[in-house]
């Protein structure tokens, strides 16, 4: 037997794994590494978060991946070189890690990396006939995988698409797993770049259970930040936003997209959602001069009123209802206002009492795609089949 296999299937029978999750979002900010020891699969995971770092993008790492983000025409020759650095990279970032926590790689079991998505192309969105849903991220699992010395699984939306899905959102395994409640409905809300959420009712019910993306989270304010601030990737405390006044004839032409009346499940990306959104949307408010904080004030705005609007569209009552939120989002205070404001039977608690950081959230979630890979057994009676019925993530071995 390959001792490559040999090795993996004697991390599918250990009683405990040391698996590293990875997550680089549409914000472009860094990379999330979280350190997770696993136990378990399917309804019986545990895991337990042992260190969590978000190594920042330098800048030229950022203008390097727009360089192809969301763009429907790229130079080809860049994307391909940049497939396999930014693999690279993420690997000495992990090295980095490991170093720091004292940690050798010999001792990790698994790395499930997410990638970099830039290209997310739902047919709700490409709207071509003879193709189906696609998306592209890149940071190549092999180069991972030799970089780090650790079996690698990656590109997991692949197969979620061959399966015949979206892509996204993948969230649904995960939260299912490690945050449903007996007695307590719940939202686990995630404003990363795109907004999506995942509604676990407390009677676990799957047929009710939700998990969609909503629409623009943090990616027009971004994109409207580094265009017209002086290059700054993101509002910090939302101090653009808070100096200007919502625009309604803006605010109600943001909204005014056939997006929104889509039902869920359903995904998108900054495709969409991008700078040219914004500038339409302008035009058709017939909007002769705007100031910048004032589109930022109104963008903030538009971004809490879309994951209003549709939880109070997916969820029969807001009673009874508690919401856990992650991602870059909730750092921005004036959304969490609006959020509150808009939502005043909900209760918002903070997700660390679910005892996971809720910026490692996300790469926690991979982790357990990668545990599940490894580990899982849908063919099991107590699994959740109707939820994990494939397998996602490609296999990348260090030699």
């Amino acid at each position: 037997m390959n001792k490559n296999i040999q090795h993996l299937y004697t991390i599918a029978h250990k009683e405990e794994r040391l698996i590293i999750g990875l997550m680089s979002g549409t914000s472009l900010d860094g990379l999330d590494v979280v350190l997770c020891s696993f136990s378990g699969a399917g309804r019986n995971t545990k895991v337990k978060v042992l260190h969590f770092e978000t190594v920042p993008y330098a800048i030229d790492f950022k203008e390097e991946i727009l360089t192809v983000f969301s763009k429907q025409q790229v130079d080809l020759a860049k994307l391909c070189l940049l497939n396999g650095w930014i693999g690279e990279q993420h690997g000495l970032m992990i090295n980095e890690c490991l170093q720091k926590w004292g940690i050798n790689n010999t001792e990790i079991d698994l790395i499930a990396s997410h990638g970099q998505t830039i290209y997310h192309a739902p047919k709700r969105l490409h709207r071509q006939e003879k193709f189906g849903n696609a998306t592209l991220q890149i940071g190549d699992g092999d180069h991972l995988a030799v970089t780090t010395g650790i079996i690698t699984l990656s590109d997991f939306r692949q197969k979620h698409i061959a399966a015949g899905g979206e892509g996204a959102p993948l969230a649904v395994y995960g939260d299912y797993f490690l945050f449903s409640h007996p007695s307590e409905n719940r939202v686990l809300l995630n404003i990363g770049g795109i907004a999506n959420f995942t509604y676990l009712p407390a009677n676990g019910n799957l047929a009710t259970t939700i998990c969609t993306d909503i629409g623009a989270g943090n990616t027009l304010m971004d994109a409207y930040m580094r265009t017209n601030f002086s290059s700054q990737f993101y509002d910090k405390d939302a101090l653009i936003a808070r100096k200007g006044n919502i625009n309604n004839a803006l605010l109600n032409e943001l909204k005014a997209h056939d997006f929104f009346t889509q039902s869920f499940p359903k995904t998108t990306g900054p495709e969409l959602f991008s700078l040219t959104y914004i500038e339409n949307a302008i035009k058709r408010a017939k909007i002769n001069a705007i100031n910048k904080e004032d589109v930022m004030a109104t963008l903030n705005k538009f971004t809490a009123d879309i994951i209003i609007d549709a939880l109070h569209k997916t969820i029969a009552t807001t009673d009874n209802l508690v919401v856990f939120a992650s991602g870059g989002g909730i750092h921005n205070p004036l959304l969490m206002e609006h959020l509150q404001e808009g939502l005043p039977n909900v209760q918002f608690k903070d997700f660390n009492s679910l005892g996971i950081n809720p910026d490692a959230k996300e790469a926690v979630l991979f982790a357990v795609l990668a545990n599940e890979a490894i580990a899982g057994n849908p063919s099991d009676k107590n699994y959740m089949s109707e939820i994990i019925q494939v397998s996602m993530g490609k296999i990348s071995f260090p030699d």
